[in-house]
């Protein structure tokens, strides 16, 4: 930044022209911002898509246990005799027929028990109700769907402003607009839209499935907070990942799109109408160079505002300096720079400042 051309229009310039200036700088400054982001989660698409393969793995190896279905038959309808049979025979006699002579029993009732296996566990009706929230959660963001993350900021600015120096009047008027677009999907080699249609597809696999259609016709009641700790739930690692989507739902609604709108109008007085302001000075200083003025009498201004003060400063170390010695030095000096052509101008400048040193030096010492 310190290679900037304009900071020398600064330096160089008369600073009594630059406090008129500023001092005489009327401006005003109107912003206009309008921001609207929109942040999109994506993380329940990432949870679930990671999820399917282990809840498919639980339907497919499902949770069971057995159950006994007992019911008093006529002895011709019964399918077989089993040890509980006979058992609840001998506790109700009345179901007993005859009794032969050869010591055979000929009941006319008789207990017929059927075992069969059902579906119907607290772990089966927890991947149950998981697989129906998973079908709503995935239904409402179908119907809002917003496939990606937004930023637009659009910043506008007007700034009019006006000075003088002397009978040279000085306006300006700016008008500034910046405008930021920006849009981002969720990282994956699928558009969203894909990547949801797929999720759909795997979902209904599920609900194809032998238990979850056993349990659908069986209208079983949906498991509701808090989940009972069972061991297979805490150590079976399928079912490790189940609970985690299960948290992420019951803390996530499905509607979690983050919208931030803001719009403003305002007249700036601060910092920023502070730093307009010093613009407006550079550009004056700028445009100032095209003038005759500038390039001569304007530089001869300077110089002498320079040397005047070089000068003021050299006679207050030391009043009782003769003027023919300054005048000696300096002399002496200002030859010595003309002979030499060749020399850059910093060069001249360091030969010029230390020679100044030098006599300032001597004067201290002189008066020490």
């Amino acid at each position: 930044m310190n290679n900037l051309k304009i900071i020398n229009l600064l330096r160089e310039a008369s600073e009594n022209d630059v406090n008129k200036f500023s001092n005489n700088t009327r401006s005003s400054l109107a912003i206009s911002t309008d921001i609207n982001k929109v942040e999109v989660d994506f993380e329940w698409l990432d949870i679930m898509e990671d999820t399917i393969h282990y809840i498919d793995n639980i339907l497919r190896n499902p949770n069971r246990f057995i159950v006994n279905e007992e019911e008093i038959v006529k002895i011709e309808l019964a399918r077989r005799t089993t040890v509980e049979s006979i058992k609840h025979l001998a506790k109700h006699t009345n179901f007993i027929q005859k009794i032969e002579d050869n010591g055979d029993v000929k009941p006319s009732k008789i207990l017929n028990t059927n075992k069969d296996e059902s579906y119907d566990t607290y772990e089966n009706r927890l991947i149950y109700t998981l697989i129906n929230n998973m079908r709503n959660f995935v239904e409402i963001k179908k119907k809002s769907i917003i496939t990606e993350s937004s930023l637009k900021d659009v910043k506008k600015a007007k700034y009019t402003a006006k000075s003088s120096i002397g009978k040279e009047q000085v306006f300006i008027e700016l008008n500034y607009t910046s405008s930021l677009i920006d849009k981002k999907g969720p990282a994956g080699e699928l558009p969203v839209e894909d990547r949801i249609k797929r999720l759909d597809d795997d979902i209904t696999m599920l609900c194809n499935t032998e238990v979850y259609k056993t349990l659908k016709k069986l209208h079983v009641a949906r498991v509701i907070p808090p989940i009972k700790k069972t061991n297979v739930i805490l150590k079976n690692t399928n079912f490790q990942y189940a609970m985690r989507l299960w948290d992420f739902l019951q803390n996530h609604v499905a509607d979690d799109t983050k919208n931030v709108k803001s719009k403003k109008n305002y007249e700036d007085n601060g910092i920023l109408k502070e730093y307009m302001n010093n613009t407006f000075l550079m550009d004056y200083l700028a445009m100032s160079t095209l003038s005759e003025k500038t390039n001569e009498d304007k530089k001869k201004e300077v110089i002498q505002e320079i040397t005047d003060n070089l000068i003021q400063r050299i006679v207050e170390l030391n009043l009782d300096m003769p003027l023919t010695t300054l005048q000696e030095r300096i002399g002496d000096k200002i030859a010595v720079i003309k002979t030499k052509k060749e020399a850059s101008l910093s060069e001249i400048q360091n030969a010029f400042q230390d020679r100044i040193k030098a006599f300032l030096d001597k004067i201290e010492n002189t008066r020490l």
